[in-house]
């Protein structure tokens, strides 16, 4: 996310939790996409409904991301981010 984006405050961009919803939004803007999300998670619907708010969540969702490099560099550019600023994100949702 770039900090002179015109739909975010600068402060956004050093958020790891607001990367991660942009991110699942993003996700969950196309049904494969999500199915696939939940199936190599191990969440389901409720579970990702229901930990939204939770680090280890939004680390899953990022670490989601991660392990596909198609998806993490399209969503970085839908989201404007970078890639970088998506993994940085979940290292820190991790710790």
């Amino acid at each position: 996310m770039r900090p002179d984006s015109p739909n975010r405050k600068p402060d956004d961009a050093q958020d790891p939790a607001m990367l991660a919803l942009l991110a699942l939004g993003w996700i969950l803007a196309d049904g494969a996409r999500a199915d696939r999300l939940l199936a190599l998670t191990g969440m389901d619907a409720d579970t990702l409904r229901a930990g939204i708010g939770e680090q280890r969540v939004l680390a899953a969702v990022l670490g989601f991301l991660a392990d596909h490099e198609p998806d993490l560099v399209a969503c970085a550019q839908a989201i404007d981010a970078s890639p970088a600023e998506l993994i940085a994100a979940q290292e820190s949702l991790t710790r």
